[in-house]
């Protein structure tokens, strides 16, 4: 009963909460102005994503100190740093290394705090990898790329937010399922708080996310595996396949375009427009029908895993085969020449 009253909370105070922060952005001229790598066409609110940020640390807090008992004073803190750093971003463009910096000293202190993977697990193989000390190194790296996956990923209406609640409510059955009480609580915080915010950034959006909600998510999402394994060490080798499988499709566009990019000799570190949902975006498809589609192929990757986890056996392949058949249909999607509305299959 208690988790529901949370939830509800998480819910209606970022709701509420948005709604006050469009009203005061607009008085203040905080406002994403459109230029030519914009998916938008108005000047709109940024920075909303403040909102998610306060009140799941607050709920995070209160849970952890009174309800768990598993409180994580350098989870808060590095979560604090990722959403400053973030927050300056929006109001006055923080170079890149200002700001990779400080998301490495947050990932650092996260895992200081809560440890890092010395085995993983591989699904259809069955081989658990011993890399103790070099988990480190994984789950360094894992957590600087997620906070800039995210962000890379907030590009159209709706994405980011929809993200958050599959991968929000992907946490809460994985964690009920397994008895991380914790993290179960902290998902469900995370789902209801990003739907709060999705009702009002739906397109056509009339706040966004900016920065500080996109990094923020990215850290959180990147910290719950980590937090899980430390609260019951005893299942870590699944964790980490299962902390991907949750956000599947954002890793798979920045790796695919990152990848991409490399081989072409593009500058990796400035901006552009060539993520794959982008491309899909650029070609006709509108931002709530691509929102939808990765939304959709993210629910089903994450069906598949909780069928392989459940069922064993020979289902233990349907989450390979999904993934990297969606993986594909996405891929053939964003290099599509023609304009294709991907809800509709309509050029």
């Amino acid at each position: 009963m208690a988790e529901l009253i949370i939830f509800a909370i998480a819910f209606v105070a970022t709701f509420v909460g948005v709604a006050a922060f469009r009203r005061w952005s607009v008085k203040a001229g905080l406002l994403d102005i459109p230029n030519d790598r914009s998916s938008h066409k108005s000047p709109t609110p940024r920075g909303a994503g403040l909102i998610i940020v306060a009140v799941s640390l607050l709920l995070y807090t209160y849970i952890t100190l009174t309800l768990t008992n598993n409180f994580r004073w350098t989870y808060l803190a590095a979560a604090c740093l990722v959403a400053i750093v973030s927050w300056l971003d929006d109001l006055y463009s923080v170079s890149f290394i200002i700001r990779l910096l400080v998301q490495s000293v947050a990932a650092a202190l996260l895992i200081y705090g809560v440890g890092f993977w010395t085995e993983i697990y591989i699904p259809g193989f069955g081989l658990i990898f011993q890399v103790g000390n070099f988990g480190a190194f994984v789950a360094f790296l894992w957590v600087v790329w997620m906070i800039n996956a995210y962000n890379f990923m907030d590009g159209i209406d709706g994405i980011a937010g929809s993200q958050g609640v599959v991968a929000g409510l992907a946490w809460l059955i994985f964690g009920s399922i397994l008895g991380y009480q914790s993290t179960y609580i902290f998902g469900g915080v995370l789902a209801f708080s990003s739907l709060g915010f999705l009702i009002h950034n739906w397109s056509p959006a009339k706040v966004f996310m900016g920065d500080v909600g996109s990094a923020f998510l990215g850290f959180a999402f990147a910290a719950l595996p980590l937090m899980a394994a430390a609260e019951k060490p005893t299942s870590s080798p699944i964790i980490f396949v299962t902390s991907i499988m949750f956000v599947w499709f954002f890793v798979f566009d920045t790796v695919y375009t990152f990848i991409g990019r490399v081989l072409r000799k593009e500058k990796v570190w400035a901006a552009h427009r060539g993520h794959l949902y982008q491309k899909i975006t650029v070609a006709g498809s509108t931002h709530s029908s691509v929102t939808l589609l990765y939304t959709g192929f993210t629910v089903l990757v994450t069906v598949s895993f909780f069928v392989g986890l459940l069922f064993r056996g020979n289902w233990k392949y349907l989450t390979l085969f999904t993934t990297l058949v969606l993986s594909a249909v996405l891929v053939f999607f964003g290099h599509h020449k023609k304009s294709v509305d991907v809800s509709t299959g309509k050029c």
